[in-house]
């Protein structure tokens, strides 16, 4: 049976260890999806095995011998990955709740809470939130929450385990609707105050969407709801409608709660020697500079010897970040960009690298095609990769001609792609954005084998982003902050007045190098630019601010708050000019290279040394400009 009504919230990997409450039961982990809905009214908690959730035949394949998505084949029960309900639209957020359905039967008890009869699924449940006491809640020595039920007529619900965090997420989503105290005797138990009553209907008009619907997404999803949805969540707070003024959030403390949902992003200006002590400085004028044609391929033809070496490194690099690459060359350059062909390397050479990168490939590749349904039911990790890579692939660049309809070749590649990668870093495997960065790259190689290596090596470059605490990107938002401090001190002030100083806005742009901020056709310049390593370190931190840059007028003259700040970034997506932006972020490189008086912490970020002019090309001399490590090294005296 389905799960309908309107979905308040979702939380995968939410288990029920069912050793943990009966010893003489069923003894396993229960991996299930806990979710909150709106049923006609009725707010009902529902918890049911991930299982229920998918299809669970044959997943596509490719031969060995395929080289393009054009000879691409199909297994006989080829997986179907577009719902019923798909969304073309590239900007569709990856919302899961329109395609799911559950086909097990049910009866209900006259407690009102559904129970399954068959197997594990005895564990499943739903009940309505007019029935719930209270919730106790506490920390499993393998550190996860864990959260249990209590209903009325004594009735305890099985414990939950949230395994991939969530429980902060879920109490929030039920404070909209009930009031909760805590219990006097028990720290740990939240009492469901008598004084309760639902308020559903003030936030469906307060809101055009349900505030808490978007902290989930940005949770599962921060680069697809971008902060957007967070201009509404001001409201839940400063209008919750409570009776307890103890109970208000000040609006000042919204901006705290954006960590609350990014585990391990908590920043702090302490932990950033300097980065309050960056004083304003005088920088040069801005200078003109010019974009070039991008390098054609007679041009890049011309830079290879007989032996198709590159002859001269720096040269290439310089002209691809001064102007891009043609399409046609994309193809054979990615890959000398991205490191999977060494830039000295002869044709021949390539060639026999390819055969040794394919060959490894599909033995990756069989790892996750040869094992069987029952070794998938003992492997949950591999089974919650499967389910997840599914869904983001079904959402991925679908208005994109080799990524549309049903059958794209283009989809399967991915999803293929994507499960192989898993078998390649087995302790990362997969997290919601990789399918965005994975696509472009597909779609110039046309190649499943070249394809994979090219992602290993730009996954290589954001790999921090991606693991358990972020610290990559909290890293890059720090230095972000430092350099816009540098740059415009006035600007980085008012951020900080509105509560927006940590610039969690820009996390979409750095999680995924900017994919859902420009035009496709646009990151595939971007990219190439970026990937050339010109004209500093860190470019990519000089393109957030040359956006910043060119949006600090209108935020500083209408007065911007923090959600309209959010708002507004949100919805500049689709709306940049790459060119534009390049143009901005050297300008801005030129500047800081040129500067006499550049701070350490600011030489270490763009990997520049100080005291060095350069011309307005801002090349001039470059690998004199880079500093190769400056691990251990004061940068040069400012």
């Amino acid at each position: 049976m389905a799960a309908s009504g309107k979905f308040l919230y979702e939380q995968d990997g939410v288990y029920i260890h069912s050793s943990s409450e009966r010893t003489d039961e069923y003894n396993s982990l229960n991996p299930g999806v806990l979710r909150i809905l709106d049923k006609d009214g009725e707010i009902v908690v529902d918890w049911r095995l991930q299982d229920d959730n998918l299809d669970s035949t044959s997943i596509p394949f490719a031969g060995k011998d395929s080289s393009s998505v054009v000879e691409w084949s199909q297994s006989p029960r080829e997986r179907i990955f577009r719902g019923p309900n798909h969304q073309n639209s590239y900007e569709a957020e990856w919302d899961m709740v329109n395609t799911v359905s559950f086909k097990k039967k049910q009866h209900t008890t006259s407690e009102g809470v559904i129970h399954f009869v068959n197997g594990q699924n005895k564990w499943l449940f739903s009940f309505s939130l007019a029935d719930l006491v209270s919730i106790r809640m506490n920390e499993e020595g393998m550190g996860w929450p864990v959260l249990t039920f209590c209903l009325k007529n004594g009735i305890t619900l099985p414990a939950l385990h949230f395994h991939h965090g969530g429980n902060n997420m879920l109490i929030e989503c039920l404070k909209k609707y009930i009031f909760f105290t805590e219990s006097p005797e028990d720290q740990t138990i939240l009492l469901v105050s008598n004084q309760n009553k639902y308020l559903y209907q003030p936030f469906e008009n307060l809101l055009e969407e349900k505030a808490y619907n978007i902290v989930q997404k940005f949770k599962h999803d921060p680069y697809a709801a971008t902060f957007g949805g967070f201009s509404k969540l001001a409201h839940l707070f400063l209008d919750t409608l409570r009776p307890d003024a103890s109970q208000f959030r000040p609006a000042a403390e919204i901006a705290d709660f954006l960590p609350e949902a990014i585990s391990g992003l908590e920043i702090s200006q302490h932990e950033e020697p300097g980065y309050e002590v960056i004083k304003r400085i005088e920088l040069s004028m801005r200078h003109d500079i010019q974009r070039q044609e991008p390098v054609s391929f007679e041009e890049w033809t011309q830079a290879l010897d007989e032996a198709g070496r590159i002859l001269n490194e720096d040269t290439i690099k310089q002209a691809i970040f001064r102007g891009g690459l043609g399409h046609t060359v994309r193809k054979e350059a990615w890959k000398f960009l991205l490191g999977y062909f060494p830039w000295c390397s002869t044709r021949e050479e390539r060639k026999i690298l390819q055969k040794k990168k394919t060959d490894e490939y599909f033995r990756m590749k069989l790892q996750w095609k040869s094992v069987s349904e029952e070794q998938e039911k003992r492997n949950s990790k591999l089974k919650d990769y499967k389910s997840l890579i599914e869904k983001d692939v079904n959402r991925t660049d679908r208005n994109n001609l080799f990524y549309e309809g049903q059958d794209s070749p283009g989809l399967l590649l991915l999803y293929d792609i994507l499960m192989t990668y898993c078998m390649y870093d087995f302790d990362l495997g997969y997290v919601q954005g990789m399918s965005d960065l994975l696509s472009p790259v597909l779609y110039v190689m046309e190649n499943e084998v070249d394809a994979f290596w090219c992602f290993v090596a730009f996954m290589d470059q954001l790999h921090q982003n991606f693991e358990e605490h972020m610290q990559g990107m909290k890293t890059q938002l720090i230095q972000l902050s430092v350099l816009l401090r540098l740059l415009d001190d006035e600007f980085c002030s008012y951020l900080e007045s509105q509560d927006s100083g940590y610039l969690y806005f820009c996390f979409r742009w750095l999680l995924i190098r900017f994919k859902r901020e420009f035009s496709f056709q646009d990151i595939l310049r971007l990219w190439e630019v970026m990937w050339t390593g010109l004209p500093c370190r860190n470019f990519h931190l000089l393109v957030c601010c040359a956006i910043l840059d060119s949006e600090k007028q209108t935020i500083m003259e209408n007065h911007f708050g923090f959600n309209e700040i959010l708002k507004h970034i949100n919805e500049l997506s689709m709306k940049l000019s790459v060119e534009e932006t390049l143009v901005k972020a050297e300008v801005i490189y030129t500047q800081m290279a040129n500067c006499k008086e550049l701070p350490r912490e600011v030489c270490e970020i763009v990997g520049i040394k100080c005291n060095t002019e350069v011309d307005s090309s801002g090349l001039k001399n470059n690998q004199c400009l880079k500093m190769k490590e400056l691990k251990n090294s004061d940068a040069g005296s400012c």
